[in-house]
């Protein structure tokens, strides 16, 4: 299989196995009855993503906090309506086994898996994708990664919300085709609008124009803070100018807590797409035990590993 030059993959595994799961039916089980439905689907994904966008460095990133401190602390709204009772993720209880399977089959391929204590994979994807000298690529499904996409670097979103057969590039012309924002905008776009997926409120009143008009005329959340804190009053939509004031509050919070992180303690990590299974051993193991051998060879086979 004939690469481009360096480009890194990263996954948004949580994104990619949320949706195997659901995708799939948990009918297909291993050889105990045991559910492997978002297993067997997730090794298909990134067998047909390596054949399609062809990386040279690929990493799987993952949850290490799901709902981190740092940011409940500062909008404890963020993620509240996912709370189990028992203070963790609401997660489908078949597929809460099948994540450390999915991390034990991705190692011992060969394919690492990296996260870091107290933040999300989005931190962990953020981290690696700046950390990066050549071109990007993130796999998600979730539009909050579109804050990362920048022509220069160059970082694009392989966006799957349609499904991963139908994924699309997202760049920067495509957010402001998208948003009417600047490519790079999208954060300060997000904070404005709010998100109630991740229990972001947003600004009272404002909605996707006015925030799209706001963030297009000061050109950044930054930009228009200090046209605000002027007393500045030019340039706002009608009613908007007060709405802004009574939020203040919420918007610094919303905008620390809407920014992924580029610090995210994620080590060393070697990334190259394998050549070779890292654990033979215990790869066959998983194999046997789980009873996935065939989305196993594909994707060693679209890795151009031996089987």
């Amino acid at each position: 299989m004939s690469r481009a030059p360096d480009r890194l993959m990263l996954l948004d595994t949580p994104s990619l196995y949320f949706r195997a799961f659901f995708g799939i039916p948990e009918t297909v089980t291993a050889p105990d009855g045991t559910p492997v439905n978002a297993v067997r689907g997730l090794l298909d994904f990134i067998s047909f993503l390596v054949e399609r966008y062809r990386p040279t460095r690929l990493v799987a990133c993952m949850d290490a906090d799901w709902r981190p401190r740092f940011r409940v602390e500062l909008l404890p709204s963020y993620k509240a309506h996912r709370l189990a009772p028992d203070g963790g993720e609401t997660v489908p209880p078949a597929l809460v086994p099948q994540v450390a399977v999915i991390e034990e089959v991705l190692s011992a391929i060969g394919i690492p898996c990296a996260g870091a204590a107290g933040f999300e994979a989005d931190d962990v994807i953020a981290t690696l994708a700046h950390a990066s000298a050549g071109a990007v690529d993130v796999v998600t499904g979730d539009r909050d990664l579109f804050q990362l996409v920048r022509d220069d670097a160059p970082v694009r979103i392989v966006y799957i919300a349609r499904g991963v057969g139908k994924s699309e590039i997202v760049d920067e012309a495509a957010v402001t085709s998208k948003y009417a924002i600047p490519g790079r905008a999208y954060a300060d776009f997000a904070v404005l609008r709010g998100d109630p997926s991740d229990g972001l409120p947003g600004v009272a009143g404002v909605g996707d124009k006015t925030a799209a008009s706001l963030i297009s005329r000061f050109g950044s959340l930054d930009a228009l803070l200090a046209a605000l804190d002027s007393a500045v009053e030019t340039g706002f939509p009608a009613g908007a100018l007060n709405k802004l004031r009574a939020a203040r509050d919420y918007i610094d919070a919303a905008r620390v807590v809407v920014q992924t992180r580029r610090d995210a303690p994620v080590g060393s990590i070697d990334d190259a797409v394998p050549n070779a299974v890292h654990d033979p051993r215990r790869l066959l193991e998983l194999v046997q035990a789980y009873g996935i051998a065939s989305p196993v060879q594909r994707l060693l086979a679209t890795l151009e590993i031996a089987p």
